[in-house]
């Protein structure tokens, strides 16, 4: 059995210049656990894959489409492929977001 810590991953280098950590990298997904601290947001951003955001902590707001929403701890957020998504941390306390984009994408997201 493989176990995967969080703590343990290093950080990945990546043009949103906060915290993503791949978890998970298979041909059939990719995970990612992304930390936002206080203010922090990704860059608006289009994938050719879909892609479900879990949020684990905090109350970030999530952008799918025209749709802005600030979502609770314990929801699923479905983002289909080719549409502009993003995280947002407006709140003080830091959010943390598990990220799975299925299959695992063989080409660049497109930043906006």
């Amino acid at each position: 059995m493989k176990i995967v810590k969080v703590s343990e991953v290093q950080i990945t280098e990546t043009p949103h210049k906060v915290d993503v950590r791949k978890l998970y990298e298979k041909d059939s997904a990719q995970a990612m656990h992304i930390t936002l601290q206080a203010g922090e947001a990704l860059k608006p951003h289009i994938t050719p894959v879909d892609v479900f955001f879990f949020v684990l902590e905090g109350t970030p707001e999530i952008l799918v489409g025209k749709e802005k929403v600030q979502v609770e701890a314990n929801s699923l957020v479905e983002s289909p492929k080719d549409i502009v998504h993003c995280l947002y941390n407006n709140s003080g306390k830091v959010a943390r977001i598990l990220v799975v984009k299925a299959p695992k994408p063989t080409t660049q997201a497109k930043l906006l």
